[in-house]
């Protein structure tokens, strides 16, 4: 009995060793599967070691699938940085202890092969690996000194740029892409910022006035994980850096003109709509049907119409109020007007007193005749 209590024993701590070895090559296998996946990931958007897969992930978006949605709309901006709500993405103009701005922010990432950038294609983006663009033949193209760094390789070519020859005061202007959603699921409106694209502002030799030159497209999601990190104040009036770059886009604090929407002839506004009146007239449209898409949807409920009824009731009262003070003031100045008349007319109806004549005249006369 005691040698079968000791194999029965011997059986048990096998099996234990045999489970204990099995679930750590199962938790092995999973870490592996879950490094090889961040591996993806990183290949999928670019970006290196620094940000993990699982932060890239954290920030990346979900596409909605195209049957859960009943309307889209493509929107391209252009961002002026010389308006004071743009500002926020010029400076500061050189680097501090406080931060970067956005472009040194995007050259960095790029230089060290962290982001992928895409062609700018003037209306059709296309984000495939057929038009990635290489990035020591964009800086060649823009005039940007470079040089490599350690550890640069063929498949994962990485640059070194000195602060000073990063063009950062010749950007002075961006374009986004928005995209506009409106999800039946959720039954909301969706506005988010899908891609970026610095411009250069540059003289050409002979002066006048600069030509704008469009670099590339960056994904959006791609740098969120670094934009969260770098924090910026939005208003002079605070000075207190309160939002960071990934909320000044998601909240849309820019002010971004629409100069152009995705349509059928990959025509700008500008094309469309030559005269100004007419293209600012057409800015307005569609901005109104952005922001009211979604409210023109619901019909209003009893209190919201009896809200709106008592709202015009309120405001007729007040033009009426309005009105009769007008014809009261326009009553009292007829009556004043009228007392002033009648005043003028009195004043002019007092005789003048008569002027004596002096008695001399009265002799000398009197004395004439008795001559006679």
């Amino acid at each position: 009995m005691k040698l079968i209590k000791i194999y029965l024993v011997i059986i048990a701590l096998c099996g234990i060793a045999i489970g204990v070895s099995a679930q750590e090559k199962s938790s092995a296998g999973s870490i592996t599967r879950t490094r090889a996946a961040d591996r993806k990931a990183k290949q999928e958007t670019g970006l290196s070691s620094s940000v993990s897969g699982r932060a890239q992930a954290f920030y990346e978006h979900t596409p909605v699938s195209e049957s859960d949605l009943t309307w889209m709309r493509v929107i391209y901006r252009s961002l002026d940085l010389t308006k004071e709500k743009n500002m926020a993405l010029y400076f500061p103009e050189e680097p501090t202890e406080e931060g970067e701005n956005l472009f040194r922010i995007i050259m960095r990432l790029l230089a060290d092969n962290q982001v992928v950038a895409y062609e700018y294609l003037d209306g059709r983006e296309i984000f495939t690996d057929k038009y990635k663009i290489d990035v020591k033949d964009m800086m060649d193209r823009f005039h940007i000194v470079y040089s490599e760094a350690k550890g640069s390789t063929a498949k994962a070519p990485r640059y070194v740029i000195d602060e000073s020859d990063v063009p950062a005061s010749e950007v002075l202007s961006y374009y986004i892409l928005e995209r506009w959603e409106f999800d039946r699921i959720s039954n909301s409106m969706k506005q988010r910022v899908e891609a970026i694209c610095p411009v250069l502002h540059r003289m050409d030799d002979f002066g006048g006035e600069a030509v704008k030159y469009p670099m590339f497209w960056i994904k959006f999601d791609a740098l969120r994980p670094v934009l969260t990190q770098q924090y910026i104040f939005v208003d002079n009036d605070n000075n207190l850096a309160q939002y960071n770059y990934d909320d000044y886009f998601n909240l849309a604090l820019y002010d971004g003109e629409i100069y152009k929407t995705r349509n059928l002839r990959n025509q700008s506004m500008i094309q469309l709509y030559p005269e100004p009146e007419d293209r600012k007239r057409a800015q307005d449209s569609i901005e109104n049907r952005l922001r009211n898409y979604d409210k023109n949807l619901w019909v209003p409920t009893r209190e919201e119409l009896q809200a709106a009824r008592e709202a015009r009731e309120a405001l007729s009262g007040d033009e009426a109020a309005r009105d009769s003070s007008v014809v009261s003031g326009k009553a009292k100045t007829v009556r004043s007007s009228r007392t002033t008349k009648k005043t003028e007319t009195k004043v002019k109806a007092v005789k003048a007193p008569k002027v004596k004549q002096s008695s001399s005249s009265t002799g000398a006369a009197k004395s004439v005749r008795r001559r006679r």
